[in-house]
């Protein structure tokens, strides 16, 4: 395996990491609030790099959603790529990617994704759906959200259709999440079952590597803060205690980010992938939680303020830790996997 990104994904990264610098600024995000930088978005997309990602792959996005995750950014870059240009460039038929794609890639349509089926979904004859998904990432943005029904099968819904009603949900991390109700809803198909795990193992990936981002970018402030802060006389830094606690944050973090590496390389080189997926939630999961409040742990009486930077690093990290499932669920589907496998 060959994790080295190509000209083209190191291109789109570097663009990308400039622009989240530039403009996912604190004092922008405090502004933001819990919803999105609608200018930081357009920008993404004036730049071309949601579109990019039908090109550069699922590799490609893990590197885009690390500089998205350094600087917790708040846009709905990883729900729209991960819920809307791959599962339809992947599993779309033709007239869908003419039409759905490049609006896709301009922001003029947002997508999002109910996964994983948290909630029940069923279908009706005629392809109409009625049941409740309790909280959905992005919900607020979104313009089209992937559903999986009862049986799997994959169902693009759009947020404006008949019989579709969308309520605020605030979650631990600013995501503008909601409660997707459909009531008889409309909803164009997708892709049947055989869809739902490499759409699913594609997602669970691509929050993974925005994991990765997270953590290395509260990792990095605490660096910064130990480096300066001063104790009896010498930087933080310079003591056992917190050189240690840092080297541990730094090898979660860099274990979150080559699960990520490996299961994105396997998805794009139409590998079995499932279980490398897995692996890598289970690490942004639990490893994740662990950085995160390493970095506030290292700010001392700082990182108890909610309003230090490092405190939005904390809340990511423990929106993503649930988000991709605890690691008891996530290990327990890993081995229930394993065991079928075998079996």
């Amino acid at each position: 395996m060959d994790f080295r990104p190509t000209e083209e994904q190191a291109a789109a990264a570097g663009l990308a990491a400039r622009i989240f610098r530039d403009l996912a600024t604190h004092e922008r995000l405090a502004t933001a609030g819990t919803g999105s930088d609608a200018e930081l978005w357009k920008a993404l997309t004036t730049a071309g790099l949601t579109a990019a990602v039908a090109d550069v792959g699922l590799l490609g996005l893990v590197l885009l959603l690390e500089e998205q995750g350094r600087t917790t950014a708040q846009v709905p870059f990883a729900a729209t790529c991960a819920y809307g240009i791959l599962p339809v460039t992947a599993h779309g038929g033709a007239e869908l990617r003419d039409r759905l794609l490049p609006a896709l890639g301009t922001g003029e349509a947002v997508a999002t994704g109910a996964f994983p089926a948290r909630g029940y979904v069923a279908r009706a004859d005629g392809g109409r759906l009625s049941g409740t998904l309790p909280v959905v990432p992005w919900l607020r943005d979104a313009t089209h959200v992937l559903v999986p029904d009862d049986g799997r099968a994959l169902w693009l819904v759009r947020t404006d259709a008949p019989g579709v009603r969308t309520q605020p949900v605030e979650t631990t991390a600013p995501w503008s999440a909601g409660r997707l109700t459909l009531a008889g809803a409309e909803a164009e198909p997708l892709a049947g079952p055989e869809a739902y795990e490499p759409v699913l193992a594609a997602a669970r990936t691509a929050f993974a590597g925005l994991q990765a981002g997270v953590c290395a970018g509260s990792l990095a402030r605490a660096v910064a803060h130990t480096s300066t802060r001063e104790q009896f006389g010498r930087p933080l830094s310079t003591h056992q205690g917190v050189q240690l606690r840092a080297a541990d944050a730094h090898m979660d973090t860099e274990a979150i980010r080559v699960t990520a590496y490996e299961a994105a390389w396997r998805i794009d080189a139409g590998l079995p992938a499932y279980e490398h997926a897995l692996t890598a939630a289970w690490w942004a999961s639990e490893a994740g939680k662990r950085v995160v409040h390493a970095g506030q742990h290292l700010h001392g009486g700082m990182g108890a303020d909610l309003d230090h930077p490092v405190h939005r690093h904390f809340l990511w990290g423990r929106q993503l830790d649930a988000y991709l499932g605890c690691g008891a669920e996530l290990l327990a589907e890993l081995g229930a996997s394993l065991a079928k496998e075998t079996a």
